[in-house]
Formats: C-alpha cells, sequence, structure tokens
C-alpha cells in the first residue's frame, strides 16, 4: 500500500493500460482464438527433429545432425571471412604503401 501511495502516477499508468489491454482481448477475443486454433493446426504440421518412437541419442538424431551442420557451416564461414580479411588488409597496405613511396 504504501508503493501505491508514492507512485500513484505508475499505479493508475498501469490500471489504465491494464483496462485498455482488457478491453481489447473482449473486443477482438474471437480473432484471437481463431489465430491459436490456427497455430495449433500449423504446428500439427511441422516436422519436429525428433522421434518420439524411438528412445536414447537415436531419438535425437535429426536434431544432432542439424546442429552439426550448422555449427560446420558456421565454423567454415567464419574461416572464410577471417582468411578474406586477411587477405585483403594485406593488399590495401601493400597498395597503400606502395603508393605513398
Amino acid at each position: 500500500m504504501k508503493y501505491l501511495q508514492e507512485h500513484w502516477f505508475t499505479a493508475i499508468v498501469l490500471a489504465v493500460a491494464a483496462v485498455i489491454l482488457l478491453a481489447l482481448l473482449v473486443k477482438h477475443a474471437a480473432r484471437i482464438r481463431s489465430f491459436f486454433i490456427e497455430v495449433g493446426g500449423e504446428l500439427a504440421k511441422c516436422s519436429w527433429p525428433w522421434d518420439p518412437q524411438q528412445t536414447g541419442l537415436k531419438r535425437y538424431k535429426e536434431l544432432i545432425d542439424s546442429t552439426t551442420v550448422v555449427v560446420v557451416s558456421t565454423l567454415l564461414l567464419a574461416g572464410f571471412v577471417t582468411a578474406s580479411d586477411f587477405v585483403l588488409v594485406k593488399v590495401i597496405g601493400f597498395l597503400t604503401r606502395f603508393h605513398t613511396t
């Protein structure tokens, strides 16, 4: 109660925001419900990266394989960017040094 007395403006703003949010939820309840039903339908169509019939690590084979591909690809891209940066710095450094002498 002491907090509300010291921060009455914040309490009023939060109360007004809560009332507005509640009004919007009531006004658009059918659309919100329809949205969540459609989301559930789309999630049912998804291919999840694990097999519920398998046990142990075999269950997560697709997940592990996909993660491995992403990590290796990221490392290869990082290596390429690093090497390209190194070469370009050397080439630009050589050209600018050549130009000033």
